[in-house]
């Protein structure tokens, strides 16, 4: 039969049927994409809360362990104050008269240690030494 369409057609022609295909594998494609973005935001939300979960077991052990560290620090201060409480102060040192020449060198030796850590400069140690001699 010969009609409009030509001889023997029926159906949609080779540009209808490109056409057709391709619309079909654009919607597959994009299907196929929306499909998989869902899956990553899937996955990516399952990992942000296994970290979250993560973080916050990691700071409930962080918080037990300042806990236990507190708890040990008050135990020894506790423990400190009553040793404090029990323990009589430890006597003053009573210095010993010193005689004559002992006391000068004992003075005259502070005065070198002095110097020689620095506390006294040169013209200061020569001052207090003429003063001890004098």
């Amino acid at each position: 039969m010969i009609g409009r369409r030509g001889i023997g057609r029926r159906g949609p022609g080779v540009v209808g049927m490109v056409a057709r295909t391709a619309v079909i594998a654009g919607t597959a494609s994009a299907v196929h994409h929306g499909v998989e973005r869902r899956m990553d935001n899937r996955d990516a939300n399952k990992q942000q809360e296994a970290y979250a979960e993560q973080a916050a077991v990691q700071n409930q052990a962080d918080m037990q362990q300042m806990q236990a560290q507190l708890a040990d620090l008050q135990a020894q201060q506790a423990y400190a104050a009553m040793q404090a409480q029990q323990a009589p102060p430890p006597p003053a040192p009573v210095a010993a008269p010193a005689v004559g020449g002992d006391d000068l060198l004992a003075k005259l030796q502070q005065l070198t240690q002095l110097k020689e850590a620095g506390a006294l400069s040169d013209d200061e140690f020569a001052a207090a030494k003429a003063r001890l001699l004098a």
